[in-house]
């Protein structure tokens, strides 16, 4: 079986600095002796020791090591290194893919999105917002809830990132706002660890960055007026009207 995730869902649900030394591994030729399986994948990554690694074809996360890390049922880089095998194939990693996912910045670029541009990063969006989800497991999944959390916020990060600073950027990031803040008050998305809250900070960060560069952005600011947000993040953008 080919495995089900791609180098985006191992970077986007592994912490930045293991998905980095993972990356590392990988290209110093250290995952060694590499075999398919009919559901999984082995390897021996070489390191302190050689260790030997099991990881599952349906999910990068699933598997073993006899690492520390892994005998603990942490995942360790030894597993990512061999999830990234899989999916690369040997294959070179261009500069961009080494990057773990790094945290919400503003781009810094002032630009124009058309409406084609518009819809296929609302489709993108779309995408990333399926991790973020209502919350109605047992306590056994709970930190595999946070996780998706995560990745969700990971994803949505790398978006925002990239985009132009400019009045259809800031509406639609303003729409991003209010997608999840009525996650949050009415979606039963369960944000106890404030994964979702703090991204959400760190839009309306780049937002005030944008209404600094640009004051037109802080046109878009004018549809929180008058509504009652889950803990008040839209404050600091009525502000600036």
């Amino acid at each position: 079986m080919p495995p089900q995730y791609d180098l985006k869902k191992i970077k986007f649900a592994t912490d930045s600095a293991t998905f980095e030394r993972a990356i590392g591994l990988y290209e110093e030729g250290k995952v060694s002796q590499f075999k398919k399986l009919s559901d999984g994948f082995t390897s021996v990554v070489l390191g302190g020791k050689p260790y030997f690694v099991i990881v599952s074809a349906r999910h990068f996360d699933r598997g073993s090591c006899d690492c520390y890390l892994g005998e603990q049922d942490i995942l360790c880089k030894h597993m990512v290194a061999t999830a990234i095998c899989a999916v690369m194939g040997g294959k070179k990693l261009q500069e961009e893919e080494k990057q773990g996912a790094g945290g919400l910045v503003s781009s810094g670029k002032r630009g124009t999105l058309n409406k084609t541009e518009i819809s296929d990063i609302k489709k993108e969006v779309s995408g990333a917002m399926r991790y973020i989800k209502a919350y109605g497991g047992s306590s056994r999944t709970w930190f595999a809830y946070q996780d998706s959390l995560q990745e969700g916020c990971n994803r949505l990060s790398a978006i925002v990132s990239e985009l132009p600073i400019g009045l259809p950027t800031a509406i639609l990031l303003v729409d991003l706002l209010l997608r999840l803040d009525d996650r949050l008050c009415h979606g039963g998305v369960d944000d106890s660890d404030g994964t979702v809250g703090s991204f959400m900070e760190g839009v309306v960060s780049v937002l005030q960055e944008y209404a600094a560069s640009d004051p037109e952005c802080a046109q878009a600011f004018k549809k929180l007026k008058g509504i009652e947000t889950c803990f008040g993040w839209e404050e600091p953008l009525l502000k600036l009207l």
